[in-house]
């Protein structure tokens, strides 16, 4: 069986030129000097600019809505949970352009909720609010997920001695559980801010694409295929080197929390 070793060795070796050489292309096929004149148009900073807009206030409301109820399924049993927490995380598997026509068929201008939208006075399609919605829909699951398990590897006697000590569960919510999860809550909101950036089936069909409107980096970069290659490339360079630095930092969370939680 000598051979095996080496058969393990040949297969990691064929997945790391899979998956790594049309990554390193990108930044091979262009020079620096030429990317950084793409970046440089107004169409790119637009995109780029409407991204961090959009990401960040839809990471915002992934936080401050998905960690107390992460809290809750994470630390409650109680009958349908299950079912809650597949709903919970249905977003995860579906296909983008279904999770554009599931808003579309929910909040859109003939939805379920629609009218009740429209009466409120805002509007969501083909305006950057949408984008955000449609981020927070395809990202949500990301962080509600890992801030789940976070919650639920914290040790229980932690927040029963709080109670013992006089604080509310609200209390101990704040000042024991969300300290201690930390890490996890770091670690899944970086997920979730990778995938609200990579974000394009949904947004597109939800929001459309509309130059500093709606048109994010990925949608700029479909946009750009067929007529700027070159402003293409530039784009997708960005979002890359942005996932990867995305990536390494929950990759150094997770170490620091394995070591933090290391006998010493």
């Amino acid at each position: 069986m000598r051979w095996f070793p080496a058969a393990l060795f040949l297969a990691l070796a064929v997945a790391l030129t899979f998956l790594t050489l049309p990554v390193v292309a990108i930044f091979v096929e262009s020079s620096p000097a030429e990317l950084l004149d793409s970046l440089g148009e107004r169409g790119a900073l637009d995109a780029l600019w409407l991204s961090l807009r959009t990401t960040a206030a839809a990471l915002a409301i992934i936080v401050i809505v998905g960690t107390p109820a992460a809290y809750l399924l994470a630390t409650r049993s109680f009958r349908g949970k299950a079912v809650l927490v597949t709903l919970v995380e249905l977003p995860l598997v579906l296909p983008p352009a279904v999770a554009g026509i599931a808003l579309l068929a929910s909040i859109g201008p003939e939805g379920l909720l629609g009218g009740a939208v429209e009466a409120a006075g805002v509007e969501l399609t083909l305006a950057t609010a949408g984008v955000v919605v449609a981020l927070t829909f395809v990202a949500s699951p990301f962080y509600v997920r890992q801030a789940m398990a976070a919650f639920a590897s914290v040790d229980r006697t932690l927040l029963d001695a709080s109670r013992t000590l006089g604080a509310s569960e609200a209390r101990g919510f704040i000042r024991v559980m969300i300290p201690v999860a930390m890490p996890g809550l770091v670690a899944g909101g970086a997920l979730a801010l990778g995938r609200a950036l990579g974000e394009f089936g949904a947004t597109l069909m939800f929001a459309g694409s509309f130059q500093g409107i709606t048109q994010t980096v990925p949608l700029a970069i479909y946009d750009r295929f067929g007529t700027d290659f070159q402003g293409a490339l530039a784009l997708s360079a960005v979002l890359v080197a942005v996932s990867g630095a995305i990536l390494l930092s929950v990759k150094l969370v997770q170490r620091s929390e394995v070591l933090g939680g290391a006998p010493r």
